[in-house]
């Protein structure tokens, strides 16, 4: 079985099963008592921090440990909001960023607060012109992630936060995904990351404030984790996410190469191999271990079975996804394809064996699934009706697409069909098939069944 899930979650690193292991005798203790057991445990803590620390890049009084990397969110976000209240209420975040961000804005907005959210180009990344536009007077937070979680498009942290200094903005960074390849460059206010994304147990987050930032936190006050995070220290698990992320860091340069050059070649390949498929994510500047492409005609879901059965542990964003039957918020703000999305994510070690047998078993599990939907296989010829409806409604995706596909050669060039869908998807995957197969996406219109999507042929 081939795992390539670890934008998900990592396997737990060999390091961080020996630090576990081995703390386990010696941090059981409450860190904050002057008995011997106290003081051992307050070690281990306390060289825990310097380590992750010194792998953020902040000082260790900067460093705090929380029970998640959402909760290390959350923090940032109402402390820094309440910090600064009286500079005003406003938030600018990416459209792309991690849910943990949109919900604690949401909360934010419903709580009286205004929200900015600045638009991604097609490769998933934010304009930092654009981000910095959003800025105001009353600007209280921004919030960008590293590296997007979905496609692994790099954000432009260093000019943002840059903006941002420049008017006295604190800019928070989510460095869950990236974290574990280096540190975070340029001027940032406040870091969130959490520890089973580099290979460290799950239930540890960590939080970085830099001195001199606005900080409240919310909530009862509390003595541990200089009050940014309540509750007793799970310390055998903080010093194994420590002594993770310092492994890691340690093979970081070999490894990043190495999966760099297997993702390259998935994304080379897979649309050789297979038809009718969009890679997504910006080409070069991206993470190293992470590749996801939409296939049309298929439903993600149904995919990610059959890998599974073939031996291959990937995730999908897609909108198909048993978790949500809703699209991915990442894919719609890019404005590419939504179904059939399959999010590839090496660990570390990851044998070129092991991709290449994925390529090798892809091709015809996406045939197979297109064939169970009725997708069409080949272009029809013209027709002679200048305009078609395709009644779709009721029907998830990839079926209004599919029905688009199958009838659009039924039409003349210049001709139209009308595609009918109540399904949320068909929104966004309707204009990204016709971007894929060179047709015009003419716009939508309200229907009394769904909404009227018309597409117009041009090829």
């Amino acid at each position: 079985m081939a795992y390539f899930d670890t934008a998900s979650s990592a396997p737990l690193h060999p390091v961080a099963r020996q630090a576990l292991q081995a703390s386990l005798d010696e941090g059981w203790a409450d860190p904050a008592r002057l008995y011997r057991e106290g003081r051992r445990a307050r070690l281990l803590l306390d060289a825990a921090r310097e380590a992750a620390a010194e792998a953020v890049g902040c000082r260790p009084d900067e460093l705090v440990f929380t029970p998640s990397g959402t909760a290390a969110v959350h923090a940032a976000v109402s402390g820094a909001l309440a910090g600064r209240r009286r500079v005003g209420r406003h938030l600018v975040l990416s459209a792309v960023e991690h849910s943990s961000v949109l919900h604690a804005a949401a909360m934010h907005a419903a709580d009286g607060g205004t929200v900015s959210e600045v638009p991604v180009d097609r490769s998933g990344a934010v304009s930092s012109d654009v981000f910095a536009a959003e800025l105001r007077g009353d600007t209280a937070l921004a919030a960008l992630q590293s590296a997007n979680h979905e496609v692994g498009t790099e954000q432009p942290v260093a000019q943002v936060a840059e903006a941002c200094r420049a008017l006295g903005v604190p800019l928070l960074v989510d460095a869950a995904q990236s974290l574990a390849w280096g540190p975070v460059e340029g001027a940032w206010s406040l870091l969130a990351a959490s520890a089973h994304k580099w290979g460290g147990p799950a239930g540890v987050g960590l939080l970085a404030v830099r001195k001199g930032v606005r900080f409240a936190p919310q909530g009862p006050a509390d003595e541990r984790e200089s009050g940014r995070s309540a509750g007793f220290e799970n310390i055998p698990a903080i010093v194994a996410a420590a002594a993770a992320l310092r492994a890691v860091r340690a093979e970081a340069a070999e490894e990043a190469a190495r999966l760099r050059a297997l993702v390259d070649s998935i994304r080379t390949r897979v649309p050789e191999l297979v038809p009718d498929v969009e890679v997504v994510g910006d080409p070069v500047h991206r993470l190293p271990h992470l590749v996801t492409f939409s296939c049309l005609y298929v439903d993600g879901e149904t995919v990610l079975h059959e890998l599974d059965r073939a031996g291959f542990s990937v995730s999908s964003g897609s909108s198909c996804t048993s978790s949500t039957l809703t699209p991915s918020h990442v894919l719609r703000a890019m404005g590419v394809l939504s179904e059939g999305n399959v999010r590839v994510s090496l660990p570390p070690g990851t044998r070129r064996e092991d991709v290449e047998g994925f390529l090798e078993v892809l091709p015809a599990v996406v045939a197979g699934v297109r064939e169970r939907l009725g997708a069409p296989v080949g272009a029809s010829g013209g027709g002679t009706e200048s305009s078609l409806v395709v009644d779709a409604v009721g029907k998830l995706c990839p079926v209004p697409v599919i029905e688009l596909a199958k009838v659009i050669g039924d039409v003349p060039v210049g001709g139209t069909v009308t595609v009918l869908a109540d399904d949320e998807a068909a929104r966004l995957d309707i204009p990204a098939w016709c971007e894929m197969r060179g047709q015009e996406y003419v716009g939508e219109r309200a229907a009394e069944r769904g909404v009227a999507y018309v597409v117009r042929r041009v090829s």
